[in-house]
């Protein structure tokens, strides 16, 4: 203890206050001892699922055990390092992910504003000020006066108004936190959607040029037998028909090809065209994994970013109800004040210059009309809404997941289909062209076998890449990737 200094209790401090002496002690024991904290303490709903999936994957015996560290990393299983570095640089430049990440920021700064609610407020003021009183009603002179103070408010949280209040703006960051995470789940499917269909129409693109250089081929040889005699008129505009056929497709796959260009340079944050250079060399479609990691319903709902997210609206929205009945209670505000105070700044640091205040307040409101129970009110019925939303994001989240396995397992029986079809095709190709050189059939035939065939391969590619895209649906679904990045390591 330092020598010269005398302990003082905080209740001796406190008689200072008279007549308040025997009040304010009383209140500070009150809160000290712990206040009351009205409205309703959350409760985690409970949703109830199936053990499995409906559309279960019957060729895939793998796909009941889910692997968090695939799904974490999914679109690296493609195997493809142009891909993987689109989905690098979209995370640090897609705008969409930029303002997600300043909505946690606002929510992080909300969240430190009504904590700061909680504590007393001290503001410091100083003023300097010169008067001079009439000659006629006073003295006549020139008074000189200095201040110099410090103000202390604090309000009492009585009722866990305030408690409450931090309790909603915690739960509102950790959703947006969650939204953040949706956001990057969606940036990475549509990134990797856009991508397949880049790949895909140039594919097809090239398909169909290569068959429109046998057309080509095939329409001058009709054109130099019709002159010969040898055809008549009719297998040469068959053969002109099936040209322009093919012809007339490849104006609509240029510019599919260019929305999703177009598409990739926007996620990238990027203006339409920049891309096109880096993406204009024809590569392989992605190839599907035979491996997928689809787990149980229940995995879903812990995984998804979106639901996560709804369960935090939740259960922000239910402090606020908490919020909003304390303000149908009183009210304790505690004020006091110390400062200096002197006619002349040379006298403002002595010791008779000291002044002090204090004061207890004490608030309730009494009749305003029923406004603070129908807030009440609203406040409530804004909960129930936030679990209906709940809800229906897990039925969402269940319905999609549903749907893409459908539509995954459905699409791989098509393409095996199409395979099979494409064989049959060449050989009814090659078989008519041996008839008509046979002389036992025209040559319409052999067109018209050779049209469906492109048209079966350019099927074939779209299921391919069809396949592609279902897979990630399914990854969409399940709500896998952003735990590859962490919420809070992006920057």
């Amino acid at each position: 203890m330092i020598r010269g200094y005398k302990r003082v209790s905080l209740i001796q401090r406190i008689k200072f206050f008279s007549p308040l002496s025997g009040i304010i002690p009383a209140i500070l024991i009150l809160v000290m001892s712990g206040c009351a904290t009205v409205g309703p303490d959350y409760l985690q709903p409970r949703t109830r699922t199936g053990s499995e999936w409906r559309n279960d994957l019957k060729h895939d015996p793998s796909a009941r055990e889910a692997d968090p560290q695939t799904l974490a990393v999914w679109w690296t299983t493609f195997n493809d390092p142009e891909l993987n570095s689109l989905i690098e640089r979209a995370v640090k430049g897609n705008l969409e992910l930029k303002k997600a990440r300043s909505r946690v920021r606002e929510a992080r700064a909300r969240r430190m504003a009504a904590k700061g609610g909680l504590f007393p407020t001290l503001d410091a003021s100083g003023t300097a000020s010169q008067s001079r009183s009439s000659e006629e009603t006073g003295s006549g002179k020139t008074v000189d006066l200095f201040t110099l103070g410090f103000d202390a408010l604090w309000e009492v949280d009585l009722f866990g108004g305030g408690r409450r209040t931090v309790e909603a703006a915690e739960a509102a960051l950790q959703a947006n936190q969650e939204g953040q995470g949706d956001v990057l789940v969606s940036l990475l499917s549509e990134m990797v959607l856009n991508y397949t269909e880049v790949r895909t129409f140039q594919a097809r693109l090239a398909t169909a040029a290569k068959n429109l250089e046998s057309q080509k081929e095939t329409y001058q040889l009709t054109l130099w037998r019709n002159e010969a005699g040898l055809i008549d008129e009719l297998a040469v505009q068959q053969a002109r028909y099936t040209l322009e056929n093919i012809r007339s497709q490849t104006p609509a796959l240029r510019t599919g090809l260019e929305q999703a260009m177009n598409r990739i340079a926007v996620l990238l944050g990027e203006q339409p065209g920049e891309v096109h250079r880096e993406l204009e060399g024809r590569k392989p479609l992605p190839v599907p994994p035979l491996e997928l990691a689809v787990g149980v319903p229940a995995d879903v709902l812990r995984r998804r970013p979106d639901i996560r997210r709804a369960e935090r609206e939740l259960a922000a929205q239910t402090a606020r109800i908490g919020a909003a009945k304390a303000e149908l209670y009183p009210k304790l505000k505690l004020s006091g004040s110390i400062g200096l105070e002197a006619f002349g700044l040379g006298n403002l640091f002595s010791l008779g210059s000291r002044t002090m205040t204090g004061g207890l307040g004490i608030s309730w409101p009494i009749f305003h009309a029923g406004v603070l129970r129908q807030n009440v009110e609203i406040q409530s019925a804004l909960q129930e809404q936030a679990f209906l939303s709940y809800e229906a994001a897990v039925l969402t989240a269940l319905e999609e997941t549903e749907n893409a396995l459908k539509s995954y397992a459905e699409e791989h029986s098509r393409y095996k289909s199409l395979k099979e079809t494409i064989m049959a095709a060449e050989k009814v190709v090659n078989l008519t062209r041996e008839k008509f050189q046979a002389g036992l059939t025209d040559f319409g035939q052999v067109l018209e076998a050779q049209l469906i065939l492109w048209s079966f391969q350019d099927q074939r590619i779209i299921s391919q890449g069809s396949l592609s895209s279902g897979l990630v649906r399914i990854y969409k679904a399940l709500g896998g990737g952003w735990e590859s990045w962490g919420l809070e390591e992006i920057k």
